[in-house]
């Protein structure tokens, strides 16, 4: 039988963890056994969700460093860390340059730095901080700690016009993947990153019109022609965290798409 990290018992971090595939995540995390502490910053959505999979919420902006050490402890608290979700995210659409040639038309900048904030930097800083306490751990039979799994996008490698910032930032996420898997392995943890396609989540909406929009998106997959489902993405998560030898490695979940330019 293949080797499984068993987290039963043990706690899990998932960032972004109220909605969208942070959720799906956190749920089937649950299934297998995981205590999942829900670092978000909708607590309506993050505490009834911890109420249904019997986790925890903790309030987090993944751009401020004492909240995620916050969410950290109150995991360590209840049981070992040994397994994160990093899904906190936004994205943001806009050109690089105007089309009236003016200087005050161009790409925000402070839009962009927003962007590189939350999805890389904050991504990096709960990376650091949730494999520091993991690093406490006694290791499994397999000499494992802990398990890091971080969400990019399929936009690190096919962009689109208007990505520049969302690209950049998922770009940073998978640039960053070997480097601290290969400085992490000293201590006995793994590190992958999922890149996703079109998922279908609360960000295209609901109700007829939402369901017209998907069904247009979906043509452009490869194979299904439709957007992917939390539970797909969140499925291959989980398996980066419990396949014990799954390290290193940048994965696309995404029916084969590939990004036109617009």
């Amino acid at each position: 039988m293949l080797p499984r990290m068993d987290i039963n018992g043990a706690t899990a971090l998932v960032t972004g963890g109220a909605s969208g595939i942070g959720a799906a995540a956190a749920r089937q995390l649950a299934a297998k056994g995981a205590i999942v502490v829900i670092a978000d910053l909708n607590a309506e959505k993050g505490e009834a969700l911890a109420a249904e999979i019997g986790g925890v919420f903790a309030p987090v902006d993944v751009t401020n460093t004492d909240q995620i050490k916050a969410a950290i402890n109150a995991a360590t608290e209840i049981a070992p860390l040994r397994a994160c979700v990093n899904s906190a995210g936004i994205g943001w659409a806009s050109r690089t340059i105007g089309r009236d040639g003016e200087f005050d038309s161009a790409f925000d900048l402070s839009a962009f730095t927003k962007v590189i904030a939350i999805n890389l930097i904050g991504t990096f800083d709960v990376t650091r901080l949730a494999a520091t306490a993991m690093s406490r751990n006694e290791p499994d039979a397999d000499g494992c700690r802990g398990a890091i799994c971080n969400l990019a996008s399929v936009a690190a490698f096919d962009g689109q016009i208007g990505q520049a910032a969302y690209s950049a930032s998922k770009g940073g996420v998978v640039g960053m993947n070997l480097p601290v898997a290969r400085d992490l392995s000293a201590s006995g943890i793994r590190l992958n990153t999922v890149a996703p396609g079109l998922i279908d989540t609360p960000i295209y909406g609901e109700g007829e019109g939402a369901d017209a929009f998907k069904a247009n998106l979906g043509k452009n997959v490869l194979f299904p022609h439709r957007l992917g489902t939390g539970d797909e993405l969140a499925s291959m998560v989980v398996e980066t965290i419990t396949n014990s030898y799954m390290n290193a490695e940048v994965i696309r979940v995404d029916g084969g798409i590939r990004m036109p330019p617009k």
